[in-house]
């Protein structure tokens, strides 16, 4: 033990007391201010003139009229011009590490490096169209773990991100890899049959980085060998999944066409249905009483008319299911099923996300008013991030977004959107 002397402790004490004076005072947090010719509140369709939102951060610290907003010493100004601001976009079914090439080889040979790249480019293609936060609902490899870290780390831009892992589905399902012969052994990453086996591909997904959990409830339209209206997992696995996912606390996704696994799996308690192709007045009936949400991916079949080049596989299979689901999803829409805004992004190029509002307006008779809501307040609902984003108010995230008219006057101007910070930071800005 050292002893010291009175005159060295004093000494002592002084220097730690000029020390902490020499220390400089901790200057505020620098403010951005978004000055905005037009505001639209999201809640009420209002659109508010000449507001200033500003930005502390990566948070929202004030909404306000811009006559009451002066700028301060040290303040960045963003001047929006007339254009209408209003939150960034979100897309609860995305698939950013996918491409809309639907060539068997091309598949069969793809690897978690190229999906990598590929995710780095979508991310960021995804941001700049105003699309600032997104589910990403399966990636081979926990590709979309790795993703989601490098974007909230700064390294790559790209939305905010809830992020599934690898879909969990039956062998020779929608999930599966189903293209090589026997010989090849090949099975896709998040394959399990049976209860033990799904509770532990739950717990694995969880385990390497999962936000949320994808199953594949029933047969697809891209997958080789299966039907769409098919159910795939029983009724038991799906609430062995949902039970370990809900006690481990994460969300359920099912991709679902058929009407038999949209209404096992609403029983089984997942969160939301995707596609709902083939939805029925039972599974709506479910859907409304347990408030599951449907996820429609409706642009996807009007791009396919147009661009889509499908092995034989495919194509009849789209051919079928583009045939029925925009009337039966009409009808949940009616019924009062609520909606958030998914589009399967990657069987269409990224960055045309905002087409899928177009289609519930002008498609599904949405009013433009719900048609947002379901890609802000309802999807943030969604995510479990109401508290973060969805609207422009203070304590969420600087996610915004601008566009030259009101969106409630024409959608369509979503599909062109100016300008778009993401937590405080500006990625486009094209104001005049």
């Amino acid at each position: 033990m050292i002893f010291l002397s009175k005159p060295a402790i004093a000494l002592s004490c002084l220097f730690a007391t000029l020390s902490i004076a020499a220390q400089p005072a901790a200057q505020p947090a620098r403010r951005t201010l978004v000055r905005a010719g037009h505001l639209l509140d999201v809640r009420t369709g209002k659109l508010l003139d000449a507001q200033t939102i500003v930005v502390v951060g990566d948070t929202i610290q004030s909404v306000a009229p811009t006559a009451q907003v002066a700028a301060q010493p040290g303040d960045s100004v963003v001047d929006l011009g007339a254009m209408a601001a209003l939150p960034g976009l979100i897309d609860v079914h995305t698939h950013l590490t996918m491409n809309p090439d639907f060539d068997p080889y091309r598949e069969v040979t793809s690897t978690d490096a190229k999906e990598a790249i590929n995710g780095v480019v979508n991310a960021r293609a995804t941001l700049l169209a105003g699309i600032t936060s997104v589910r990403n609902v399966g990636a081979s490899g926990y590709v979309d773990v790795d993703l989601r870290d490098a974007v909230n780390s700064g390294q790559v831009a790209g939305p905010h991100m809830l992020v599934s892992g690898p879909l969990i589905g039956i062998t020779g399902g929608h999930c599966d890899d189903n293209l090589l012969p026997f010989r090849y052994h090949a099975v896709g990453d998040g394959v399990a049959d049976g209860i033990a086996a799904v509770q532990h591909m739950v717990r694995q997904n969880i385990k390497y980085g999962a936000d949320l959990i994808k199953i594949c409830a029933t047969g697809g339209v891209l997958s080789k060998g299966d039907d769409p209206q098919a159910s795939q997992f029983t009724l038991e696995e799906m609430q062995a999944i949902v039970a370990d996912a809900h006690r481990l606390g994460r969300k359920v996704a099912a991709h679902a066409h058929g009407a038999q696994g949209i209404l096992w799996a609403t029983e089984a308690g997942v969160d939301s249905i995707e596609h709902g192709s083939y939805i029925n007045d039972e599974a709506i009936a479910e859907m409304k009483k347990r408030g599951t949400y449907l996820v429609p991916t409706l642009y996807l079949e009007d791009w396919m008319v147009e661009n889509g080049h499908l092995p034989p596989y495919s194509h009849q299979k789209m051919i079928d299911v583009s045939a029925v689901a925009k009337n039966n999803i009409r009808h949940a829409i009616q019924a009062g099923v609520k909606i958030a805004m998914g589009t399967d992004a990657a069987v269409y190029p990224h960055g045309l996300n905002a087409h899928e509002l177009d289609v519930y307006v002008n498609q599904m008779g949405m009013s433009p008013l719900a048609a947002l809501q379901t890609a802000t307040l309802n999807a943030a609902d969604l995510m479990g991030w109401s508290a973060k984003t969805g609207t422009l108010e203070p304590g969420k995230w600087a996610d915004i977004i601008a566009v030259d008219k009101n969106p409630l006057d024409d959608i369509r101007i979503l599909q062109d959107v100016k300008f778009v910070m993401k937590g405080g930071v500006v990625y486009k800005n094209e104001a005049k």
